[in-house]
């Protein structure tokens, strides 16, 4: 079986734009308070702190495409977007378009990747990869931590769509599972 690159590179763009429109229905889902409410047993984040932190990966990622670097330590914390659905909304589409733009060939281009990864080093690591294989991370990074705002929205009382924060390989075969009784 032959790979075609071309459709595998536009399938890991389109997980991109899938994901940020899984966070539009998130936004538009829930209100301002539900956005911007700390919930303690959660380390006292927010729903807007779990959503900014996952719209920075794919921004620094989609910097990363022309840049050829890629610092993952560099984000800037406490932005309009952590505490304005709305700056979040329009963030999150103008990512979308963003990636929608992107030629599918810059998916197997290389980039230098940082990241502090040790607890016993002062300094921040820094490897080769591919911006193929950073959406793929930062597709997983989104789903997790979308998962993490689904307990959040929980615990708030909150109801998120069906699928919201569970990785497309697990509802795979939930969606063939028989149906049992919660």
């Amino acid at each position: 079986m032959k790979l075609n690159v071309t459709d595998t590179n536009r399938e890991l763009v389109q997980a991109v734009i899938e994901i940020l429109q899984q966070g539009e229905i998130l936004l538009a889902d829930i209100n301002d308070e539900a956005y911007t409410s700390k919930v303690p047993v959660a380390f006292n984040a927010s729903i807007g702190g779990h959503y900014r932190h996952c719209l920075d990966h794919f921004r620094k990622l989609l910097e990363a495409v022309t840049a050829g670097d890629l610092n993952y330590d560099h984000r800037e914390r406490g932005t309009l977007v952590e505490t304005d659905r709305f700056a979040a909304l329009n963030e999150t589409r103008e990512l979308c378009q963003g990636y929608a733009k992107l030629e599918p060939d810059f998916v197997a281009r290389t980039v230098a990747v940082t990241c502090k990864t040790s607890y016993a080093t002062n300094g921040s690591q820094t490897v080769p990869s591919t911006i193929g294989r950073e959406i793929m991370y930062s597709v997983a990074h989104a789903v997790h931590h979308y998962a993490l705002i689904r307990v959040m929205a929980g615990i708030m009382g909150l109801k998120l769509p069906l699928g919201f924060g569970i990785a497309p390989s697990t509802l795979q075969p939930l969606a063939g599972a028989p149906k049992t009784a919660a």
